[in-house]
């Protein structure tokens, strides 16, 4: 008989990885809505820095998140062949700009390894987990962290 412990650690997860600047961060498909190509979003006053605006997505009003910026890269200069990853947690729809879509991938969560401990101004953290596939060191994406919270008005 399997332990359920045992059961969880070998299920497999799906995770989207994507480019934000030379570096490759994955999150779980299952937050993922839908994945199209860079527009032009409507800034709004008194926004944090790294929210670009938002865009219409079919009648919606879609805030998009610049992931560069939110993780102190900079600001993304934004061409044709940059990306939004419309993404829902809970109870918000936002999108994710980033510089390219890479992969699809399936691992065992039992591969998944925490981040080291590091401080920081606020505790704040944006990477659940590592994993290395294929040579490559994929950070996961802490989707609840870089996300602008409910207290955070962006309007």
């Amino acid at each position: 008989m399997i332990d359920m412990e045992e059961k969880a650690l070998t299920a497999e997860i799906k995770l989207l990885t994507f480019q934000v600047g030379k570096q490759e961060y994955a999150l779980d498909i299952m937050s993922v809505r839908e994945i199209r190509g860079w527009s032009k979003a409507t800034s709004l006053p008194h926004a944090p820095a790294f929210v670009r605006g938002v865009i219409n997505l079919r009648g919606t009003v879609l805030t998009i998140v610049d992931i560069a910026d939110r993780l102190g890269m900079g600001r993304t200069e934004t061409n044709e062949r940059n990306v939004i990853i419309v993404v829902h947690t809970g109870k918000e729809t936002v999108g994710l700009l980033v510089d390219a879509v890479s992969d699809i991938l399936a691992i065992k969560k039992s591969d998944l390894q925490a981040p080291p401990e590091m401080s920081v101004d606020n505790n704040q953290t944006f990477v659940n987990a590592l994993i290395i596939v294929e040579e490559r060191m994929i950070r996961i994406l802490a989707l609840a962290a870089a996300l602008p919270s409910d207290t955070m008005e962006v309007a």
